[in-house]
């Protein structure tokens, strides 16, 4: 389903130099790539977010366009340091398990500045079986603490991993080396509003306004399409 590097550098190209518009350099192109497919990635979740109370086919279709960077780590720890998990982006739900069997469901999450006053309580302290957690300095914090045979599941979403266009040099011209490249982990449908938004960030690079205009006006017209 990843969207081939390579296919999008060369109508990137193709596209750019149609009107002889300016060449775009494969570290310039690797740059643009990165910043595209993290916005791209981004948008899913507000796009979701404004459709979460619907339960339709575009709901369905950005849930499936998520679903491959969801992600499961297991752990006994009563702290997660997100920070070493890699390309971390946010958490999606922790639970706790004993013998392979869910503790009292899924662990509440609360604000760091509200847990010593929840913890202070007699009706409000959180138990085994109505666990809660906190995310502060980058780490998950489990409370309370997990008996020698319990386990955590933190479930989680990590962004895609950053795109390159590989090459070797010859002669003066740098020609694309798969070995060295690292393709597009979104969706395949996202081919084109790859392209559109890398000619959008190409065009205010080589001052090229109308190619950024024509560029933004085109991604305009494919996002309305997919939210009708």
């Amino acid at each position: 389903m990843a969207v081939s590097i390579d296919r999008v550098y060369q109508k990137v190209l193709a596209l750019a130099n149609k009107e002889q518009r300016g060449y775009i350099t494969p570290q310039e192109f690797n740059l643009f790539a990165d910043h595209a497919q993290m916005e791209i990635f981004e948008q899913y979740f507000y796009d979701l977010e404004q459709f979460e109370r619907r339960t339709d086919e575009i709901s369905d279709l950005i849930n499936d366009k998520i679903s491959i960077f969801k992600k499961l780590i297991v752990g006994t720890g009563d702290v997660t340091d997100l920070n070493s998990i890699p390309n971390f982006y946010e958490v999606i739900q922790v639970t706790k398990q004993f013998n392979g069997n869910y503790v009292g469901g899924v662990v509440q999450q609360v604000q760091y500045e509200d847990y010593h006053e929840i913890m202070s309580g007699k009706l409000t302290m959180p138990t085994q079986t109505r666990p809660v957690f906190y995310i502060t300095d980058g780490q998950i914090h489990i409370h309370p603490k997990n008996t020698p045979d319990m386990q955590n599941s933190i479930r989680y979403i990590r962004t895609p991993n950053q795109p390159n266009w590989g090459y070797v040099i010859s002669g003066e011209n740098a020609l694309f080396n798969p070995n060295s490249s690292i393709d597009f982990e979104l969706h395949s449908s996202e081919e084109n509003k790859l392209v559109i938004k890398i000619l959008a960030l190409a065009g205010v690079a080589i001052k090229d306004v109308q190619l950024a205009q024509v560029a933004a006006g085109k991604e305009a017209s494919i996002t309305q399409q997919q939210k009708q």
